[in-house]
């Protein structure tokens, strides 16, 4: 398969934290490299988040929509990122291998390959 997005981030949110994995992919290399970390869902961690993304050159985001919680997520990394929410069901891992940081892994190599079909969600002018 083609890597479409060779830096991009996959995220799995939850009511109190979310969990950001990074997937860089190399020309030169046929092995990604994972950079994993969790922050809050406080405006100054989502903001840290952007940071950190903005540090590794990551302008492609993929997160699950669960429930309302991806809203604020979205809205500050609104005007920098590209934001693909997914439908859960698209993204959903393989039963008895789950968790927070399987999911957030599992998220971005989806989307690292373009196997993610985006929401429609309106942008802050609609």
């Amino acid at each position: 398969m083609k890597v479409v997005y060779p830096v991009c981030c996959g995220i799995d949110v939850h009511k109190r934290f979310l969990i950001a994995t990074i997937i860089t992919t190399k020309a030169d290399e046929l092995t990604p490299h994972y950079q994993r970390k969790r922050f809050s869902t406080f405006n100054n961690q989502i903001l840290a988040l952007k940071n950190w993304l903005l540090e590794h050159n990551c302008y492609d985001v993929c997160m699950e929509s669960t429930g309302k919680y991806w809203v604020p997520v979205s809205n500050l990394l609104e005007g920098e990122m590209n934001i693909t929410i997914a439908n859960p069901k698209w993204v959903r891992a393989v039963k008895g291998n789950k968790d927070d940081k399987k999911d957030s892994k599992w998220i971005a190599e989806l989307f690292r390959m373009g196997l993610v079909r985006g929401s429609f969600i309106p942008t802050k002018d609609i």
